[in-house]
């Protein structure tokens, strides 16, 4: 099964480093790595060559120009870049676990897409991550429930791994929870709902958009709890100034019967895509 890995950045070239370090020392190499860039300046691209000169897995850098927020689109884009049978997206300040990559491939089954769920660092200990080389994709669970006990990270069950099993369908029509930081589907049930819908303007909501279609189209939905866990660096809090319109246009799609995005994947179908509004760098070893 051809995997392709789609980490979503945007002007956070430290927290990238330590994000494509990870996926280095991960259990399973066998993916190539897209860095969906929605506008970064050119030292998230500098990040990004350096990294790939020396990764275990073919890189690719797709970027358009910074318009505002556009996860939507440049994830679109990469997923236009690859042919990769299976896709796996999560975000650049998502630090994997190191089984992350094995395990939604593992999990992986026609018919389903995959969710999983994330444990959140206190602004300390992001701050030693970036700036004190903290390598946290090595810790054990002592490392982690000493971390708990000192509130630098929100919980530590998740980091519990169980195996496959029928308790993972047993929330198949489930959407709520289910973010793009840690998401896998079929490159074929993407095509069929026409990726991420486009038409979100702002923060927030686009990828509850794309798992509500995909159960609309049969797609199911299947937990890599458990299994597949990331670790979210802090932030600030992104602007949420459309999330009201975007929560209106979420509404009325759950209302509907909708499957395919209004402004989604097709346009970039073509694979040749318009050098002007995307960069891709490639690199092998």
């Amino acid at each position: 099964m051809n995997t392709a890995l789609i980490v979503t950045t945007y002007n956070r070239p430290d927290a990238l480093a330590v994000v494509l370090e990870g996926y280095c020392r991960q259990s399973d190499h066998d993916f190539e790595l897209v860095v969906a860039d929605d506008g970064s300046k050119k030292d998230t691209t500098d990040v990004v060559q350096q990294f790939a000169r020396r990764a275990p897995f073919r890189v690719t850098h797709v970027w358009h120009e910074d318009r505002g927020f556009r996860a939507a689109a440049i994830r679109n884009r990469a997923v236009a870049s690859t042919l990769a049978d299976y896709i796996v997206f999560t975000d650049g300040d998502c630090v994997p676990s190191r089984h992350f990559v094995r395990a939604h491939r593992q999990l992986a089954e026609p018919g389903y897409f995959l969710g999983a769920n994330r444990v959140l660092l206190s602004v300390g200990l992001t701050h030693r991550v970036l700036h004190q080389q903290e390598l946290i994709h090595t810790w054990r669970g002592l490392d982690w429930l000493l971390s708990w006990s000192k509130r630098d990270v929100n919980r530590v069950l998740p980091l519990m791994e169980l195996p496959d099993g029928p308790f993972r369908k047993w929330t198949s029509d489930r959407w709520e929870g289910i973010k793009t930081c840690n998401f896998s589907a079929w490159r074929t049930d993407l095509i069929r709902v026409n990726g991420l819908d486009e038409s979100y303007e702002g923060w927030g909501l686009e990828d509850s958009d794309l798992v509500i279609r995909l159960l609309h189209a049969g797609v199911k939905h299947k937990s890599a709890r458990f299994a597949a866990t990331v670790f979210h660096l802090w932030h600030p809090e992104q602007d949420r100034r459309r999330l009201q319109d975007n929560q209106k246009r979420l509404d009325d799609l759950l209302r509907s019967s909708t499957v395919r995005a209004a402004v989604g994947l097709e346009q970039y179908q073509a694979t040749v895509l318009d050098d002007q509004s995307v960069t891709l760098r490639r690199a092998t070893t």
